[in-house]
């Protein structure tokens, strides 16, 4: 347990960069905020940084050296970079962030023309539509580990890190409708976003009983270990199942939990909006519905 905690980079270490430029940004973006007398929601830093700080741990600790060789170790990565920190980062509604702390002269120009851009874009409308995001999430687990996609490119660097920023995107894309503050090119329907997360929830749930199932190794990466770590490779593969199968569970539930709380509470709002405007109009739209009743018999 020690040897996957230790703080050990590859000799590229991409992800872990990452998680430190994002973190430092958004410290330095909401500390801008602030200077000029704004509030930013503490919850929102904590959310992020959270996100970022588990980008890191996941990528940079001695469990991404692990995960080229045992698949359990891999599918906790995959499931951590798909399901766990996406929601994190998103909560953390960096867009908004972005558009309120940006200078709108010199080099803070061109990054507020680019998001705008990428806001209108068709590009960025199709990429964040169901029909996009939710076969990438299925691609993610059974085309790539149910096909030779795996094998031929998870051995090298390139393609081990390439997977993990591949899961890392298509978690983000997937969550980025469902939970986002910031603004976005496509507006789902509240019953549309809780209809993309029923229809996720399950996904793992069988690839993980397709992994405890198998009777052979799916995956000839993780079929031949060191002898000297005493791991049967159809034990870790089951490991990698069960870890499939329960590991999203929680993370789900959070997700439906608060999806749940923001979508009573939009409810109210509109319910309030209504009440207002009908208070306002004296119940205009009510009378000429009852007007509309009273004349049926005569027609």
């Amino acid at each position: 347990m020690g040897n996957l905690l230790a703080w050990a980079p590859q000799p590229i270490p991409v992800l872990p960069v990452v998680g430190v430029v994002l973190a430092v940004w958004y410290c330095w973006a909401v500390h801008r905020m602030r200077a000029r007398g704004r509030t930013w929601p503490w919850s929102r830093t904590a959310s992020f940084l959270a996100g970022c700080l588990l980008l890191v741990s996941v990528t940079g600790l001695g469990v991404e050296g692990y995960g080229y060789r045992l698949f359990s170790v891999w599918m906790f990565q995959h499931l951590t970079l798909s399901m766990a920190i996406p929601p994190m980062l998103v909560l953390g509604a960096p867009g908004t962030l972005l558009l309120r702390t940006t200078p709108h002269h010199g080099l803070g120009r061109p990054i507020l023309t680019a998001a705008v851009v990428g806001l209108r874009s068709r590009s960025a409308r199709i990429l964040l539509s169901p029909g996009v995001t939710i076969p990438l999430f299925l691609f993610s687990y059974y085309g790539i580990y149910l096909s030779p996609v795996f094998d031929t490119v998870a051995e090298t660097w390139i393609g081990h890190t390439g997977l993990e920023v591949f899961f890392l995107v298509t978690g983000v894309l997937f969550i980025l409708p469902v939970l986002s503050l910031d603004p976005l090119p496509v507006k789902q329907s509240s019953l549309g976003k809780f209809f993309d997360l029923f229809l996720e929830m399950p996904l793992h749930v069988f690839f993980g009983v397709i992994l405890m199932m198998a009777t052979t190794p799916l995956l000839s990466t993780f079929a031949t270990l060191p002898a000297a770590w005493g791991i049967d490779p159809m034990q870790d593969q089951q490991w990698a199942g069960a870890l499939a199968w329960s590991y999203g569970e929680p993370v789900a539930l959070v997700v439906v939990v608060v999806f749940a709380i923001r979508w009573n509470r939009d409810e109210n709002r509109v319910a309030r909006i209504r009440e207002k405007q009908a208070e306002r109009d004296g119940n205009r739209e009510l009378d000429a519905y009852n007007a509309y009743l009273q004349s049926l018999p005569k027609r």
